[in-house]
């Protein structure tokens, strides 16, 4: 037991390092001047991509179940968190305060909506929860894309019609303004904190999964007859899950709200392709594997702005390497060939160790 567990911990420490090593290569790359403005342009969506990534694997790959309402809850994390720094801009004069704060909102929100969400959802399975999750990102999207909210001295107001019926004083302010959504949100997010909260993801949901409650969640995913048997509370560690995954990924929302300076809920930000899009992130890098979902998330973003300058091969040259990390990841003679390379180093390690 206790040599698993020195494995795992041996295994976090290379996924944190991992990230700290691309953070401190693209710090050094920046200070030898070879960084372009489009490359600097894709850090902060990188990190975003990463956290959803990792936090939708913990609800596909060690919980089991299929969930395509990802964008929802990020939606939700990046309006509540845009909000709230909008809204406390004269409470709270500091930026950075403001953006710790608004980062708390948004995972909190998410992680509300999480429990509202999975309470009747995680009832269901397979199709019919993938089907539910998928029409809750599309509500929550169009419900965002008519709401009014201004700010007066007399506190917030809301309505679902339009300005002028949120009856706002002559100072007062409209911040959610409907389908054009929040503008002038202040540009908090960077590449160092975006590396931070990636860390902060990691450290929950490693630790979560190498716990007495990762076990558990893992043990329903498994056989839930089973799991069920030995006592485990099928609903609680289920609903447990799905609502760290939710509020993880408002982190990530709340993020990517502060990179924009207009934020509205578009099908682009957070539609049904957004969610398809991380999914696809979670597939190609392993279903269950946390490292694995970094790196496709990171090669998968960058590779099609990369490949801009080649316009008549982009896609081609993408969807190739969608097909190449599939068949590695998946192709039987590929995991073969992969457990006979580490099989090969663990035993170089033991002869050296000896």
């Amino acid at each position: 037991m206790k040599s698993l567990k020195k494995k795992a911990t041996f295994q976090n420490l290379i996924t944190y390092a991992i990230v700290i090593a691309f953070w401190v290569f693209i710090q050094l790359w920046s200070m030898a001047g070879q960084m372009t403005s489009l490359l600097n342009g894709l850090l902060v969506p990188i990190c975003t991509y990463v956290i959803l990534a990792v936090s939708l694997n913990l609800t596909v790959g060690i919980l089991g179940e299929l969930s395509l309402g990802h964008a929802g809850f990020m939606c939700v994390g990046a309006f509540s968190g845009a909000f709230f720094t909008k809204a406390m801009a004269d409470t709270i004069p500091s930026v950075g305060l403001r953006f710790t704060f608004a980062l708390l909102v948004g995972a909190a929100a998410a992680a509300v909506f999480g429990i509202l969400i999975g309470i009747p959802v995680l009832r269901l399975k397979g199709d019919y929860l993938a089907i539910v999750t998928l029409a809750f990102g599309e509500i929550i999207k169009n419900l965002i894309n008519v709401f009014y909210v201004g700010k007066d001295s007399r506190g917030i107001h809301f309505s679902m019609k339009d300005v002028a019926s949120l009856g706002l004083e002559a100072e007062g302010e409209v911040i959610i303004k409907g389908a054009q959504g929040i503008t002038g949100t202040p540009k908090a997010s960077t590449f160092t904190i975006g590396i931070i909260l990636v860390l902060i993801a990691l450290f929950i949901i490693l630790n979560l999964i190498d716990s007495r409650t990762g076990r558990a969640i893992m043990a329903i995913r498994d056989n839930r007859i089973a799991a069920e048997s030995v006592g485990i509370d099928i609903t609680r560690y289920k609903l447990l899950a799905f609502t760290v995954s939710a509020s993880i990924a408002g982190v990530a929302g709340v993020l990517y709200a502060h990179n924009l300076s207009s934020l509205a809920a578009t099908t682009k930000n957070f539609g049904y392709n957004m969610s398809i899009m991380i999914l696809v992130f979670v597939v190609l890098g392993g279903i269950g594997n946390i490292r694995g979902s970094i790196i496709a998330a990171v090669i998968l973003t960058a590779l099609p702005e990369l490949l801009r300058g080649l316009n008549n091969y982009r896609m081609l040259i993408y969807a190739i390497v969608l097909i190449a990390m599939m068949l590695f990841n998946s192709a039987p003679k590929s995991i073969e060939l992969r457990e006979r390379f580490l099989e090969k180093l663990r035993k170089k390690d033991k002869k050296e160790a000896a």
